[in-house]
């Protein structure tokens, strides 16, 4: 398969989609947002959104099935899934706050294996209209333009990401601990509202690190590929590879990899 020409179809839906979503952001009301769980938002946006999405991926990918956030379809296939985050960052989305993104990753099942991987991803950021995306075998990109990972190799002259759990609470008080560290010990921990935005961010050296934890695998699939394809690394918490489906993930440049691992690890 041509996952070049693939990616770029989809950099092309992401945008598109996109447009969609920013048109429709001074139209959404009070009225149209729903609560599908404690603090987790939903509106006809997102629904909307990830329609167009699985309707156009159908379309390139026939035999594809989806792991989408909001259910449009349960089709499961053999070989090739696509993971969907149609709007990444609702909150913000519906709160006025410019920090939100389309977030689409194609996941491969090697035949008779139960393992899989990541061979597409494509994040779309829209309010900058910066699309970051890759492919297996190519380079991580920006617009065009190619990105790698930072080259710092101190954690003190790092920027980091995180987010803060909005229902599951049970690992606060040692997250607060981690948190701690990284505040009095970097130039700063930023929380956006988007993982799919704090990887990608990552990715092109923005931010040296990103960790957080009960996140679903349309949050992070897209992401997460993009900074391994530009040179970064990604974990769970124990530095294992169950990251798409662990809901936990630490990804970092290489040069301050080891450290943020340790530092996660023991606290």
């Amino acid at each position: 398969m041509d996952y070049q020409a693939l990616c770029m179809d989809v950099v092309e839906l992401a945008r598109q989609v996109g447009m969609f979503i920013k048109i429709e952001e001074q139209k959404v009301k009070q009225a149209d947002i729903e609560e599908k769980s404690l603090n987790s938002l939903v509106s006809y946006v997102d629904k909307q959104a990830e329609r167009k999405i699985v309707d156009a991926l159908s379309e390139l990918l026939p035999d594809a099935g989806f792991i989408a956030e909001e259910g449009t379809s349960d089709k499961v296939g053999e070989e090739y899934n696509w993971i969907i985050d149609p709007l990444d960052g609702t909150t913000n989305f519906l709160h006025g706050i410019p920090t939100f993104s389309v977030s689409i990753a194609l996941e491969r099942r090697t035949s008779n294996s139960s393992h899989s991987h990541i061979v597409l991803g494509v994040v779309y950021e829209v309010n900058r209209d910066e699309c970051f995306y890759s492919w297996e075998g190519g380079k991580a990109f920006l617009n065009n333009k190619e990105i790698r990972t930072s080259e710092g190799k101190k954690l003190e002259n790092s920027l980091l990401a995180t987010g803060f759990p909005y229902y599951d609470y049970k690992r606060m008080n040692s997250y607060f601990e981690v948190l701690k560290y990284f505040a009095q010990n970097t130039r700063g921990v930023r929380r956006i509202g988007s993982a799919a935005v704090d990887l990608v961010y990552v990715a092109c050296g923005r931010f040296e690190a990103f960790f957080e934890y009960s996140l679903n695998p349309w949050d992070v699939a897209a992401g997460a590929f993009i900074v391994e394809q530009a040179g970064g690394k990604v974990a769970d918490f124990k530095g294992g590879s169950n990251w798409l489906h662990g809901k936990e993930m630490l990804a970092a440049s290489k040069g301050i990899y080891e450290e943020v691992l340790e530092i996660v690890k023991r606290i």
